[in-house]
């Protein structure tokens, strides 16, 4: 993993829990633990992707000032490319993981929306004509 942030590509997700969040994507998503400085924050990376976990306590978690909170769950997510989305999603149901949808298709592959611990969409993609 390179060690010049300029080679990766950040996200930052807002989360509930960080400590949760940093279990479920090492523990399920194969991403590993960059940085922790829990309960605020965590970086956590998986190949050259980023993620910023940023839990209720830390600086991306404060007020706008209309008063919105930045808050978990909407819909912008991460794209992660799996080679056989049925056993993948047998996986993750297995281990109790939740899911937003079934497994749909469409002309560029077949995707489903995995929900992290506080509700942030991860897309689960296999390009079309794999397997």
């Amino acid at each position: 993993m390179p060690n010049d942030l300029t080679e990766l590509v950040s996200v930052r997700y807002m989360v509930d829990d960080v400590d949760a969040a940093i279990d479920f994507y090492t523990k399920h998503l194969g991403f590993t633990l960059r940085m922790s400085a829990a309960p605020a924050f965590a970086d956590v990376t998986r190949g050259r992707l980023r993620l910023l976990l940023s839990g209720p306590s830390s600086s991306a978690g404060r007020p706008m000032p209309d008063g919105t909170v930045p808050a978990p769950g909407g819909w912008n997510r991460i794209h992660l490319i799996v080679s056989d989305i049925a056993a993948e999603v047998e996986r993750l149901r297995a281990a109790g993981l939740a899911f937003r949808n079934d497994i749909v298709t469409g002309p560029g592959g077949q995707q489903i929306l995995l929900a992290d611990p506080s509700g942030n969409a991860v897309e689960l993609f296999q390009p079309a004509g794999e397997k």
